[in-house]
């Protein structure tokens, strides 16, 4: 297949084909050739508005199979029928033929047998001069009776072995050539001596030289004179094509009438079954962007009918259950919005007096400044959970604004570093950013992505159990992605799709030690929406958790995939092919992520390469549950940890964010 590449022992066509890379030795080829594909994609695109159509369109399928159904029936008929009708007309001439040959040749027969007995009575030797003219009276006797129905030909029986005499030449009716008859059909009337024999060949005329196609019946005789010649009787097939013909040209107009008449009627009879379908598609469409008021028209009393009804019952009860449910939600909401907006004040006028309580906490005696420092403490929480509070009720009213402007998301990211290292330094877990060699820029609201991360960070830390946390930063293409990433208790599967959800906790029994209200994350998922972005969670039972937020780089931009994989490179699934290589005791498999020291990390680590179609989609969130296998630690190379993880770490994430 080629030359060989005197360098890589490469053959030269691989390497074109692989698009005019060199490959290693050894290496698989690449993709198409950029030449191939461009022609792939030239003929595929005028043929996808069709596709597209054939999809989408139930009645033009429907139609075409009809009209292709049919026209295969027809045409299986069609050449039935032309079959059935050709044998019966070649059987015909056949039998026809056979009774006028045998007839002419009795009738030659009878001819030379008169002729021969008058030559004895007049005496020998006064009929061998006229036998040519006996053959051209014969011949036109015998071709008289069927003047275009049939030709006869005459001719010498040794004609193919030694020339004519002029006397023994060959004899034909009208214009039809002697040889016209076969050598094959000669030879075998010559050895069958008495019998005759058919054959089917071509009439060719001698003054057009234009041929038909022909029966050709033939017998070996005995002229006047007692020699030996050869009769022949052609008969062609023209009325028989004629008529072929007629049945062809019915059958097909028929044909073509059929396969009409039933695309026609398969048209109409499917028009009447997906006309109501695609108009409650349509209700259907317009219920669903809240025109909840639409209903199908419903006429007669058949199955459509039913189903129309049906239908409008269902829209009827939805509308007023959806009506309801409005109702409620927005007195929910409103009750919300004023509590929170009432307790503003009563919750400062306590504000005051803890602090006021909690400055004097030295005076007291301990049990009474402990109390003091408790309810400087829950009253705190009580404001962040009042303030989480108007915030939701916002999104809910759709109230929410962004105030989008051009940002550094590095500048961003080590706010909240530094404001989360207390927290860090108290679990001792250390932050690593990685990424924030290049800038990050984007369009967005610098307050609500500092919101979200701050959030990210802290509940990665809280939950980490002492490991290091991962914030990654990445760009590529028309998105910008931050990834924060932990090696503590991780998510169970199923918990990814819920840990957004409001005060939803993986474990009630565990504590919020950063005092968390329950609605950061259901807060943080907002707030990325609003900016037409995706919060994603991704995780695995003892293996630690990856949150990753997507934002466009300039607002209002639709999504198409984020610069980061969802999925970390140094989850247990892309790490078991290294790890099933070397298996380890069944002892050493207590600790599903070891823990990594403070050194594990280099600070300067390669940010992750970009790769835009890392999860293109809608930003669905995926968990990955998977058993407890042993490894080499997350990011490879760490000392396995001698304290195994707890049974009860490892049954999910608490959802205090």
């Amino acid at each position: 297949m080629g030359r060989p590449d005197p360098a890589g022992e490469i053959p030269l066509l691989r390497r074109l084909w692989s698009g005019g890379h060199l490959l290693p030795d050894g290496a698989s080829g690449g993709p198409a050739h950029p030449v191939i594909r461009l022609f792939g994609r030239w003929v595929r695109r005028p043929l996808l508005p069709a596709a597209r159509l054939w999809r989408r369109n139930i009645q033009l399928r429907v139609v075409a199979t009809t009209l292709l159904m049919s026209l295969g029936v027809v045409l299986l008929l069609g050449l039935v029928v032309i079959g059935q009708v050709r044998n019966g007309l070649l059987d015909a001439k056949r039998h026809a033929a056979q009774g006028q040959a045998v007839g002419g040749f009795e009738v030659a027969e009878q001819m030379a047998d008169r002729k021969s007995d008058n030559r004895g009575q007049d005496g020998a030797g006064a009929g061998a001069q006229d036998s040519g003219a006996w053959l051209n009276a014969l011949v036109e006797q015998l071709a008289s009776g069927g003047k275009g129905a049939y030709s006869v030909v005459a001719l010498s029986s040794d004609s193919g072995e030694t020339p004519y005499v002029a006397s023994r030449g060959p004899r034909a009716s009208g214009d039809v050539q002697p040889d016209s008859v076969p050598a094959d059909l000669r030879r075998r009337v010559d050895e069958g001596r008495t019998a005759p024999y058919e054959r089917y060949g071509k009439i060719v005329h001698a003054g057009s030289g234009d041929s038909e196609p022909a029966l050709i019946i033939g017998k070996r005789l005995d002229d006047n004179n007692g020699d030996a010649y050869q009769l022949y009787y052609l008969f062609p097939f023209t009325q028989e094509e004629k008529s072929l013909s007629l049945v062809k040209g019915t059958l097909a107009t028929a044909g073509v009438f059929v396969v009409v008449l039933l695309g026609a009627i398969a048209w109409v009879v499917v028009r009447q079954v997906v006309t109501p379908v695609r108009m409650a598609a349509g209700i259907s469409e317009r219920l669903a962007a809240g025109l909840l008021q639409e209903r199908m028209k419903v006429t007669g009393e058949d199955d459509i009918a039913r189903l129309g009804e049906s239908f409008n019952k269902m829209a009827q009860n939805l509308q007023l259950k959806i009506q309801q449910l409005e109702e409620l939600s927005r007195m929910q909401r409103r009750f919300v919005s004023d509590v929170s907006h009432e307790l503003r004040t009563p919750l400062t006028t306590v504000r005051m007096a803890a602090d006021v309580i909690h400055e004097a906490r030295e005076d007291f005696d301990p049990v009474t400044a402990r109390s003091a420092e408790l309810l400087w403490g829950q009253v705190d929480r009580f404001e962040s959970l009042l303030s989480d509070l108007l915030e939701i009720s916002r999104f809910d009213a759709g109230a929410a604004a962004l105030e989008a402007e051009p940002i550094d998301l590095r500048d961003v990211v080590h706010r909240v570093v530094d404001g989360a290292e207390p927290l860090a330094e108290a679990k001792g877990t250390r932050i690593v950013v990685r990424g924030a060699e290049s800038p990050v820029i984007a369009e967005a609201d610098p307050r609500r992505v500092e919101r979200v991360l701050r959030n990210l960070v802290v509940n990665a830390v809280e939950h980490g159990e002492g490991r290091d946390v991962v914030v990654r930063l990445a760009t590529a293409g028309g998105a910008v992605a931050v990834a924060v990433r932990d090696y503590g208790v991780g998510l169970k599967p199923g918990e990814a799709t819920r840990v957004f959800n409001r005060f939803w906790r993986a474990d009630p029994a565990r504590a919020r030690t950063t005092g968390g209200t329950g609605l950061g994350l259901s807060i943080a998922v907002e707030d990325a929406r609003l900016h037409g972005g995706w919060l994603q969670a991704w995780g695995e039972p003892g293996g630690g958790s990856q949150f990753r937020l997507t934002l466009p780089r300039t607002a209002g931009d639709v999504l198409r995939g984020s610069p980061i994989p969802l999925e970390p490179e140094d989850s247990r699934r892309n790490r078991r092919p290294a790890d099933t290589a070397t298996p380890e005791p069944a002892a050493e498999r207590l600790a599903a992520v070891p823990a990594q020291p403070r050194s594990a990390l280099p600070a300067d680590a390669a940010a992750p390469s970009a790769d835009p179609t890392a999860l293109p989609g809608n930003g669905a969130r995926v968990v990955r549950g998977t058993p407890e296998t042993p490894s080499d630690g997350p990011l490879g190379g760490q000392e396995p940890s001698a304290r195994p993880t707890p049974s009860n770490e490892g049954e999910g994430r608490p959802r205090g964010r």
